[in-house]
């Protein structure tokens, strides 16, 4: 595979720099009711990149693209919105296929399709029966109508920060007695929208909210569930991005279409015009680190195409581990000189932000999850037909104390949550590392954070935000998932909520209308440094003494002993080739695994200081070559790669001369068994308080365990005041 050098690198920060600064799109982004500004050489574009390892995917997200979320064992799917976007991927020497050839064209059939699916189907299947995509206020009047609706089960409420164009954050909570809003039930909280252009990422979460609040008292099952735990539906994280994607994508010009693709027939009529331009939006609206805008500034201001150069990915600006593989961070933040994402900054797509939660849209989540027993969390994206779970980081990888990240202590149980859910949705059920390693994720900080359990859904196959129609099929299940869908994905979330095997339970006796609040200070481990976190929830004791709190235990997965496996000093098999390579040529030799090893250690030298490349490749069952690995360092660098559980088999080890004089060189392949490690790990206890009218009675630390059930003897908190 072909290796930027630096000059490459530092061409592709500035390509990178003048498509934020002054790029083109198919539509230029403009003001709202100004007339499209077409351009004359490239559509945006949904494509296929041949990538067929997680080091070659690792390799796509490196060049600092519009990767999306959709991949598989030898592929990722990235959105080209310019033509000089292209260059990069093919200078990098990826091949790809064009998927969608021009997605200005394609917003434009869907929204015809869409117009035609209303007018066939008055309503749907979704519990509000609607048949079209909803806005923002649309969100917001939802929410509203539906507290109204059920004010004994329902409550909306703002959450604490504005966005950064400062909107209203807008929430739901639902569940018995929501009125008490210091319940001792757990709580499932469900997001939509972290992402601007993922439209089916709201409607779900919506439409979960009013499933249950509709169906609690008749559907026996929601009414046992909502009797034993709290919903909380966020459908709308980033409303400042959303509203931008959506009211762009809403106002498509029909007349890109030929006839014969607009089945409402308004083809040629002139009468819906506007701009999608950035209706494929990934981040939210902050332009400058720090600084607010004025409600509609980020329309004025961005220029990028699409909109996605500037702004923060909110789903890698949470603290778990922020910082590390698969993001950006500021220009010239990395001490890695081959780290390209250094140079490309804030104009990534996967910019982490300035600091951890430096954007209010994730301090909203944060402050959210931190102030109740959070047992449970889905954040929802698309696509890809997943559900992944933590850790983000495939497990060998060695963090900032050099040690390898491991699997999360939880790995099976969580595992088998997801294939539960997967089983409802046909979804694979997946780490998100088996795609590229992400870090900062929503989940990868709330369950390292809390031992809540918590997940990205990847929701459909294909589109950002598909035909509606699609967005129908997908909560109520089609064909041979019929009737299940993610509409019982996520009643498989909140019977997971309160199931007490998985979390701990607290039980006790004191006098009524006593305050009691479990509390905790640490520090959560970002990829080089940490972040100053806590949490804390209440509960108020009722009339007859008797409490029972459903919590999440009080050590945090992430500082319990952590497992992984250490490669042995001395290699079981070794294997040394010799060979030569002209210039712009490669050369193959052939490896024989002859069983399962821990690792396969391929290293290249060679005698000058000049430039060859190393690809490390497993021979299928039909003769085919699948790329396990490879190593494209900086002129001068040697070259090693490293293949983790290396099964059985045939490998082919590729020498590509990229820039060398010299053909010559030395390549040694070695194989070693792997043991199980485990270090650190220790206890933590939250701090437990007892209070009526505000005055602090009694305090002490209580450890709890995942599934434990501890009585509480609370003598201090008995007397009166």
């Amino acid at each position: 595979m072909k290796r930027r050098t630096v000059s490459t690198r530092l061409a592709l920060a500035g390509s990178l720099a003048g498509l934020v600064l002054g790029g083109t799109a198919v539509l230029a982004p403009t003001t709202a009711g100004s007339a499209p500004a077409l351009t004359e050489d490239f559509a945006p574009q949904l494509i296929t990149v041949h990538a067929d390892s997680r080091a070659a995917r690792d390799k796509v997200v490196a060049l600092g693209l519009d990767v999306t979320e959709h991949a598989g064992h030898d592929y990722v799917e990235v959105v080209l919105h310019t033509a000089a976007e292209r260059r990069v991927l093919e200078d990098a020497g990826f091949d790809y296929e064009v998927r969608i050839p021009d997605l200005g064209k394609r917003l434009a059939q869907i929204r015809a399709q869409d117009e035609a699916f209303a007018k066939a189907n008055p309503r749907t299947a979704l519990p509000s029966g609607r048949n079209s995509y909803r806005t923002l206020a649309d969100y917001e009047a939802d929410m509203a109508a539906l507290a109204k609706r059920h004010p004994k089960l329902v409550r909306s409420f703002t959450l604490k920060r504005p966005s950064v164009e400062g909107r209203p954050v807008k929430a739901v909570e639902i569940g018995r007695g929501v009125k008490k809003a210091t319940t001792s039930t757990p709580t499932f909280l469900l997001m939509g929208l972290h992402h601007a252009r993922e439209w089916p990422s709201g409607e779900h979460a919506m439409e979960f909210a009013l499933d249950i609040a509709k169906n609690y008292g008749k559907k026996r099952r929601v009414t046992r569930l909502l009797n034993r735990a709290r919903v909380v539906v966020v459908p709308v994280v980033n409303p400042d991005g959303f509203d931008l994607s959506r009211t762009d994508g809403g106002l498509v010009d029909l007349n890109v279409l030929q006839p014969d693709e607009d089945p409402t027939g308004l083809v040629g009529t002139g009468v819906i015009l506007g701009t999608p331009g950035q209706a494929y939006k990934r981040k939210n609206c902050r332009v400058v680190d720090g600084e607010s805008l004025p409600e509609g500034g980020c329309r004025a201001t961005l220029s990028s195409p699409g909109g996605y150069g500037a702004g923060v990915d909110l789903n890698r600006n949470y603290a778990g581990f922020w910082g590390g593989p698969g993001t950006a961070g500021s220009l010239g933040d990395s001490a890695d000189p081959n780290d390209p994402l250094a140079l490309i900054g804030q104009l990534s797509p996967v910019y982490r932000g300035a600091a951890p939660f430096s954007e209010p849209e994730t301090l909203n989540i944060r402050d959210l999850v931190a102030s109740r027993q959070t047992t449970m969390l889905i954040s929802n994206h698309t696509f890809g037909d997943m559900i992944l779970r933590p850790n983000g980081v495939n497990p060998t990888t060695h963090d900032h104390d050099g040690i390898p990240v491991g699997d999360s202590p939880d790995e099976a149980g969580l595992k088998r949550l997801g294939a539960k859910m997967s089983a409802a949705t046909g979804y694979t059920n997946q780490h998100g590392w088996e795609l590229y390693d992400t870090t900062g994720t929503t989940e990868d900080w709330s369950y390292n954070a809390t031992g809540g359990y918590g997940y990205t859904f990847e929701i459909g196959p294909d589109e950002f935000h598909p035909p509606f129609e699609d967005v129908v099929g997908q909560y109520v299940g089609t064909e041979k998932y019929a009737g299940k869908g993610l509409r019982a994905a996520y009643l498989n979330a909140l019977a997971h909520a309160s199931d007490t095997r998985y979390h701990g339970v607290l039980e006790g006796r004191t006098r009524k209308g006593t305050v009691l609040r479990l509390s905790k200070s640490f520090k959560t481990p970002t990829w080089e440094s940490t972040y100053a976190d806590s949490v804390s929830s209440k509960i108020r004791v009722g009339r007859n003494g008797r409490f029972r709190w459903v919590v999440n235990p009080s050590t945090r997965p992430v500082v319990k002993p952590r497992t992984y496996t250490e490669t042995v000093d001395e290699p079981f098999h070794s294997q040394r080739f010799e060979g030569t390579a002209m210039p712009t040529q490669s050369s193959d030799h052939e490896f024989v695994v002859p069983r399962t090893a821990s690792v396969l250690k391929v290293g290249l030298t060679w005698p000058t200081p000049d430039d060859l490349d190393l690809e490390v490749y497993r021979k299928k069952a039909d003769g085919s070559l699948e790329m396990v690995g490879s190593s494209g360092n900086l002129p001068g660098l040697k070259e090693e790669v490293s293949v983790f559980d290396a099964a059985a088999g045939t490998y082919v080890l590729r020498v590509v001369n990229y820039a060398s004089v010299s053909p010559s060189y030395e390549l040694t392949a070695s194989l070693f068994d792997g043991r199980k490690v485990t270090v650190g790990g220790g206890r933590e206890r939250y701090t437990l308080t007892c209070s009526r009218g505000g005055t602090v009675l009694a305090k002490g630390k209580v450890f709890i365990k995942r599934g434990q059930v501890k009585t509480l003897r609370l003598k201090g908190c008995r007397a009166r005041r």
